[in-house]
Formats: structure tokens, sequence, C-alpha cells
């Protein structure tokens, strides 16, 4: 099972609290995180890309880096690690950010991806005026259709005449093509989204929900491997959780406890209420996938493992085996510290980390 740090470029990481640990993004916070993982060997380190913040009390995500320019600076500083950065596609026309990644696959000398997010949350571009309106969340995922095409025009021949609904391209150059493919990460769970990220992407984000529920997202998982079946590619799915580990399952539930205790609620609302924005009923879209798995009055933007250090690796490897998982992306309550746990503690212990294949 590939394994990937989701890395806090964000304040506060993955956790809407004002309990848990509070800290602002930089840099050498990042340069720390991925330096651990490519000692422990994961296989990526992926930044997002959040405009605006969620506020309240803990000021939840009012403070983030960039992240073409971050994973920039970390491919100049690593040697291993599979590095992904997140493109907003509202913001930049994809000729630029094409060219973007070619530049970061030369630093990076072949190691890196693109995240490709089709924007969920109005006022992260009506706050600069590029809001283009409701008609987006219609059509977004066929814009981004249209951007990744381009793009991969781009990276393959060095040109594009691409000509759609959204852009239209005349003998657009980019050159130098890549050194290495450059891979396309999604993160669709709507039918919409899972489509989109059947078609055009490598691999798909799949939040796992609840607290110590492994097997929760199966049924967005069995939607990728149905949609990439019917159209013929491969598109791995890639299970983000957080993880919370202690020496004991009652340590680390207390932890746990702590932060719920000092969950930020307004934070939350102010993020729900940006998330009704968007019509679709789809059970697993944005707006609607807290609710379905229960999880609107929790501190956290998906599913948590909370446990001791063997428990977690037992669940970790349950999410490995449910079909289609490539991989997890891990986020943790204070990276520092659990970067170093699982490393030596939890990773050891899973057999999707260390079973050799047997010979045939």
């Amino acid at each position: 099972m590939q394994l990937g740090v989701f890395i806090p470029i964000g304040n506060n990481g993955w956790l809407i609290s004002t309990t848990s640990p509070q800290y602002k993004p930089s840099f050498d916070l990042n340069n720390a995180v991925v330096r651990k993982a490519e000692t422990y060997g994961f296989d990526f380190a992926l930044s997002m890309i959040k405009l605006h913040g969620f506020g309240g009390p803990s000021g939840f995500w009012d403070y983030n880096l960039e992240s073409f320019t971050l994973m920039a600076g970390l491919a100049a500083v690593t040697s291993r690690i599979q590095l992904f950065a997140t493109c907003a596609v509202l913001t930049m026309p994809p000729p630029v950010t094409a060219r973007m990644a070619v530049t970061i696959d030369s630093i990076s000398h072949g190691r890196f991806g693109v995240n490709i997010i089709s924007g969920w949350q109005r006022r992260e571009y009506a706050q600069m005026g590029i809001w283009p309106g409701a008609e987006h969340y219609r059509r977004r995922y066929d814009y981004c259709g249209e951007y990744v095409s381009i793009m991969k025009q781009l990276w393959e021949t060095g040109r594009s005449d691409h000509k759609g609904d959204f852009f239209q391209m005349d003998d657009c150059r980019c050159l130098p093509t890549p050194i290495a493919r450059i891979p396309i990460i999604s993160a669709g769970q709507s039918d919409a989204g899972t489509r989109y990220a059947a078609q055009h992407a490598d691999y798909n984000f799949c939040s796992s929900f609840g607290v110590n529920t492994p097997a929760a997202v199966k049924d967005s998982v069995a939607r990728l491997v149905k949609a990439t079946a019917e159209i013929g590619r491969s598109c791995g799915a890639l299970v983000s959780t957080m993880v919370i580990a202690d020496e004991t399952d009652a340590a680390a539930m207390a932890k746990w406890e702590h932060y719920k205790a000092g969950t930020d609620q307004e934070a939350i609302g102010w993020r729900d209420a940006q998330a009704e924005d968007d019509p679709t009923r789809d059970p697993l879209a944005g707006p609607n996938k807290r609710k379905t798995f229960g999880m609107q009055t929790m501190p956290t933007q998906g599913g948590v493992l909370v446990g001791s250090y063997a428990n977690v690796a037992r669940m970790l490897d349950e999410v490995s085996e449910v079909p289609g998982v490539q991989g997890v992306m891990l986020t943790f309550d204070d990276f520092l510290i659990g970067m170093e746990q699982f490393g030596t503690r939890i990773q050891p212990l899973m057999r999707s980390r260390n079973e050799m294949p047997r010979a045939a």
C-alpha cells in the first residue's frame, strides 16, 4: 500500500479546535515533515491550496502558504519522495499551471504531480472577483476535464490547439516537456466527480469518515472502481484519514476527547454555510458527505483513527484490504510527533507495508 502525508500548509492542520496543537504554517515546518516522510519511506507528500479560511476562535485555515512555490522549495531539498502541488483551476490558466509543473518536474528530477480541485468554496474566489457564478457547480468537472486535457497535450507534445466550451488555445506552446510523466490527482466523490477522476486522473482521494471505521470508505472506492472499469482506464483510490495514536487506546482517546472539547463550532458553521451553496443532493458530494456520515459537529474534515500504535496499524491494514485502494494519505494531530510515532511505532506493525511478495 502506498503511503502519503497531507502536509500542514494551513494553520492547525486538520483539527478544527481550540484545544488541539496550535501552529502557523512555514517552510521549515513542512520541510521537517517531508524529510521525516522521506526517512520513513513514504511514497508521496501533497499540499493543498486554501485561499480563505473558516475563521472562528481558532482562526482555522486563515493562515496558508501557496502550494506550487512550497513544493518547488521542497523539491530542491528532497531526493526520493514524490511531491504533489494543488491547483485551484479558477485561479490560473492551464498553460501557466503546465509550465509551473514542468519547472518543478525539472527541480525534482521527475518527482512531481498535480492535484486538481474544481472549487467548492465560493468565498475563496469571490474575494478576488473571479467567482464565475452558481453555474460553475453544475459544470465544474467539465471545466476540469478541459483544463487537464490541455495540460496533458502540452506535456506530451509541447503544444495545444484545444477548442472547447471553456478554453480556446491558439498554437499554445510549452517547452521543454517534462522529464517524467506528471501524474494527476483529483478528489471527487460524487457521481460527477468520480466520473471525471475515472476519465482524467491517475489517483482519486476518497475521504474516510467516522471514528475508527476503516471500512467506511468502501462505497466511495467502489464507485471509482466501477467508473474506471466502464471507461477502461486505471485510477487508484487513495484514502485520506487522520491518525491520533499513543501507547494505549485510552491515552489516544483522551487526546481525541480533549480536542473535541475545543471544537470550533463557529468555524465549522462557516464552512458548512459555504458548502450549502452547492445544489447537488449526491450523498457523497462535498456539501453532503459530512451529513451522510453524521460528522457535522466533529472537529475534523474527514475520518480519524484513534488508538494504540498496534490498533492504528491494524485499522490501516483494514483500509488496504478494501478493493481498489492503492494507498492512504495521512494527517496527524501533531505532525512532527505523529510522523515520528508512525515511522517508528506504527508502520513496522503494518502488514500492508511490510509483507514481502511471495515468489511465483
